[in-house]
């Protein structure tokens, strides 16, 4: 594993059209729930402890699925780790499948539906150009979930599970914290703070997930924000608005 190339991944920059999303900031600010830092920070912490442990949990068993062990001990060349330049075999790909219905089933509002597999498709596209012969192995999904491309993309880079959860959980952060800056005009530096001060609980998170990669998908956490659905949905209606979601 590179420090270096989960620094790319993890990067705001990094070309997957993350900043054209606000992680729900941008709808509860009209609401006038978040308006100041005391309010990012619960709205940060809050997103942090559910949603962003979904998807950190099902980033780390998707990068799982297409690099570990295989879970059998008897395993056949379908579920062997496949070799460099080798295609990943056909039941690691249906586990992958399984955790983006898993994800699907988890996200009740179809914009939030919507916006996660758009996110999904850019991070893909940027993954295909950055480490095309990772992504290659992999045969094609399909339109999948942001935490599942998250997952995908990190077994292409090289990357570990609990990585491609930090990569979730902290994206998630940063994107929100960042949409809030732009929204409220609020102190970049003493955002920043804030988002250094939960550096830990993204730390933990990620090594929560990366020690649930091989749970059945049902088990997995699905801890929800009901807030962020129907804000989603109200979201979806503007005819006007600074962020896709």
């Amino acid at each position: 594993m590179s420090l270096s190339t989960l620094l790319v991944l993890a990067d705001g920059r990094l070309p997957s059209g993350a900043h054209a999303h606000s992680g729900g900031v941008e709808a509860a600010v009209a609401a006038g729930r978040v308006h100041d830092l005391p309010t990012l920070e619960s709205f940060l912490l809050g997103r942090t402890a559910t949603t962003g442990v979904v998807s950190a949990t099902f980033a780390a068993a998707t990068c799982h699925a297409l690099t570990g062990p295989a879970a059998n001990p008897t395993a056949t060349p379908e579920t062997a780790v496949a070799g460099p330049g080798e295609r990943v075999g056909g039941a690691r790909v249906e586990r992958v499948r399984d955790l983006d219905d898993g994800l699907d089933a988890r996200t009740a509002s179809p914009a939030l539906r919507a916006a996660s597999r758009a996110q999904g498709r850019a991070v893909l596209r940027a993954a295909t150009r950055i480490w095309p012969a990772g992504v290659a192995r992999t045969p094609a999904l399909g339109s999948v979930h942001h935490p599942t491309a998250i997952g995908i993309a990190a077994a292409a880079a090289g990357l570990e599970p609990a990585q491609a959860g930090l990569v979730a959980v902290y994206g998630g952060l940063t994107g929100a914290a960042s949409a809030a800056v732009r929204l409220l005009g609020l102190d970049p530096y003493a955002v920043h703070g804030l988002v250094a001060a939960l550096a830990h609980e993204c730390d933990r998170v990620a090594a929560d997930a990366a020690g649930r990669v091989d749970d059945p998908v049902d088990d997995l956490p699905a801890g929800s924000a009901p807030l962020l659905d129907v804000d989603a949905e109200h979201h979806a209606t503007w005819e006007v608005r600074l962020f896709a979601s």
